[in-house]
């Protein structure tokens, strides 16, 4: 089981996954503090044991990562503990996500969320394919989000601006440091700026409106419309010198024009 090509090029799965783990020994330190913090914090587990674990630390849900969500026993044992899910789909085709989303919901868990999710490490921004999170939901009757493997941002507000409502990000103090996810995730300004951003977006989305918004109500007499610019005298021809479309928008609107023209 060797990595071949890309970030990972010729490592072990058994080497990656234990220098990528979290020892079961930190989770409870780790949930302590999150408490103490008001951070909601839970983990991905890859067993039955793990599952375990978390239950009874008190996790108030379980992350199944992409690679897992074909362990069909997996979803079923974390469901059973009636939690919401999270499920990231990399790699699994439609079937294999209806598979998952059953077994889930017939072992007890309601509230489910799809991750769309590109299994590439890191992932080109043209493979993100972002219109796949409003669709997850749509067929699916699940909460979406994207798991998001790409540099930068603009991928997961893109998700967001299509109706997304969960972004997974790969997070690191300094990717000096390294690691091994370090050159595709966040430092900590790069993230703050991530979550602004996707706040901004999820707030902007609003509803489809054409009526005036704000400072629009006030900006409509800024508008041009139409006056008399030139003295006319009684009975005299309106024409383009003496009628002009210029500001405020207190007169008629510029369309009207042509109906004035030629008129006495």
């Amino acid at each position: 089981f060797r990595v071949e090509g890309g970030l990972w090029d010729g490592r072990t799965l058994y080497d990656l996954y234990g220098e990528a783990q979290t020892p079961f020994e930190w989770h409870e330190p780790l949930f302590r503090r999150a408490r103490e913090l008001g951070v909601t914090l839970f983990s991905s587990p890859f067993d039955e044991t793990a599952v375990d674990l978390l239950e009874e630390l008190g996790a108030p849900a379980f992350k199944i990562a992409s690679f897992e969500a074909v362990d069909l026993p997996l979803v079923a044992y974390a469901a059973s503990k009636r939690k919401p899910m999270i499920i990231s789909t990399g790699m699994a085709n439609l079937d294999e996500i209806g598979e998952a989303v059953r077994t889930a919901r017939e072992n007890g868990c309601q509230e489910i969320v799809l991750l769309h999710c590109v299994s590439s490490y890191p992932a080109p921004d043209e493979q993100s394919n972002v219109r796949t999170v409003p669709d997850l939901a749509e067929r699916f009757g699940v909460v979406s989000g994207l798991s998001d493997h790409t540099a930068g941002s603009a991928v997961a507000v893109a998700s967001i601006a299509l109706g997304g409502c969960v972004v997974e990000k790969h997070f690191t103090l300094r990717r000096a440091d390294g690691g091994p996810d370090s050159s595709f995730s966040l430092e900590p300004d790069e993230f703050r700026g991530l979550v602004e951003d996707c706040r901004r977006a999820w707030r902007a989305l609003g509803k489809a409106t054409y009526d005036h918004q704000g400072w629009e109500k006030g900006s409509v007499e800024f508008r041009p419309s139409l006056y008399v610019v030139r003295d006319v005298a009684a009975g005299e021809t309106l024409t383009r010198e003496n009628v002009r479309s210029i500001r405020p928008g207190h007169g008629l609107a510029p369309k009207h024009l042509p109906e004035l023209l030629g008129r006495r």
